[in-house]
């Protein structure tokens, strides 16, 4: 195939471009050239921007696209306009459209709808935003793959919402979890979403799927990252309400963690839709493993979003105990 990737150099896109390569596929990458220029020196590079400077995409033809940077509905709709022949449309969603995330969003649940104009996608909006981006897809490329994945997670990881865990597990003393261990947790490894992309291009599979692997328990996901880590840290389990006393916050500075009650199923969405459709899923322990592979490289990034600061989580910890010894 002739492949054009929107992006591909930083994360999910990167991986995609891995793969199709590997495959024997030629690839086209369209970006600003902003992140990693210097990756794939041979592969063809189109530099531009999606808001406002598509021109080198001006009726160019592809057997297949894949959208991994599409965030808001106006740059989506202006890229799709741009393109000549495309035989296969992949857009890259987030299980963030539903409208409700209290309980468990199958792939025909509402999605959510855009309360007022805002193109500011960091924000609450992202989800409705992204929704949107997904019709004006479908208004040019009825027969598109939309997979909607929930917490992509591996090698490259710019956020650090997932390799916080093994990493944090390469340090010495406790570490803190927020109880219950048997709460849910699920993630999808970014080589086996990037591999069920480019296989989907290959075959033409069409269709809107939540890209995630089954749910494991908080206490597995842990238990996995402390044992490939090689540590014998204590995992000390901490009541949430105790957590939100010490203004520890969910998701980003403790990932993994949601207390939010509107986001209680986000951990925990249905997959079998997806798992039917071809989507492979290796053992967490191998994306474990590769994390760890990573961050030995030195490549991962030390300022990433994500985390709990080492002197507040002592602090937390230390404050946990004492509480203990008082009742």
């Amino acid at each position: 195939m002739q492949l054009l990737v929107l992006g591909g150099t930083q994360f999910l896109g990167r991986h995609v471009v891995d793969t199709a390569l590997a495959a024997g596929h030629s690839v086209t990458l369209f970006n600003r050239g902003q992140t990693r220029p210097e990756l794939y020196p041979d592969v063809e590079k189109l530099r531009g921007d999606r808001d406002g400077n598509v021109e080198p995409l001006a009726g160019r033809s592809f057997d297949a696209v894949v959208d991994t940077s599409g965030y808001l509905p106006r740059v989506v709709s202006a890229t799709v306009a741009a393109l000549g022949e495309v035989g296969h449309y992949t857009f890259v969603s987030t299980i963030s459209v539903y409208d409700d995330l209290s309980s468990p969003a199958f792939e025909n649940s509402p999605t959510a709808v855009l309360e007022e104009p805002t193109e500011e996608y960091r924000s609450p909006a992202y989800g409705a935003l992204k929704a949107l981006c997904e019709q004006a897809v479908l208004e040019r490329f009825p027969d598109a793959f939309v997979p909607r994945p929930g917490l992509i997670v591996g090698p490259w990881d710019p956020t650090g919402r997932f390799t916080y865990w093994p990493q944090r597990f390469l340090d010495p003393g406790p570490v803190l979890a927020p109880a219950p261990p048997g709460a849910a947790a699920q993630v999808i490894d970014v080589r086996d979403l990037a591999a069920w992309i480019v296989e989907s291009a290959e075959t033409g599979r069409s269709g809107t799927f939540n890209a995630v692997a089954p749910p494991t328990t908080r206490a597995e996901l842990l238990e996995t990252c402390r044992l490939a880590a090689g540590s014998d840290a204590e995992i000390v389990w901490i009541d949430p309400e105790f957590l939100v006393e010490q203004e520890v916050g969910e998701w980003m500075e403790l990932p993994l963690w949601l207390q939010d009650p509107a986001f209680a199923a986000m951990l925990s969405t249905p997959v079998e839709r997806s798992l039917a459709a071809g989507l492979t899923i290796r053992p967490l322990v191998e994306t474990v493993a590769a994390t760890l592979e990573w961050i030995a490289c030195g490549e991962a990034p030390t300022d990433a979003p994500a985390g709990l600061a080492r002197d507040k989580e002592q602090a937390v910890l230390d404050a946990w105990a004492s509480d203990r010894s008082l009742r």
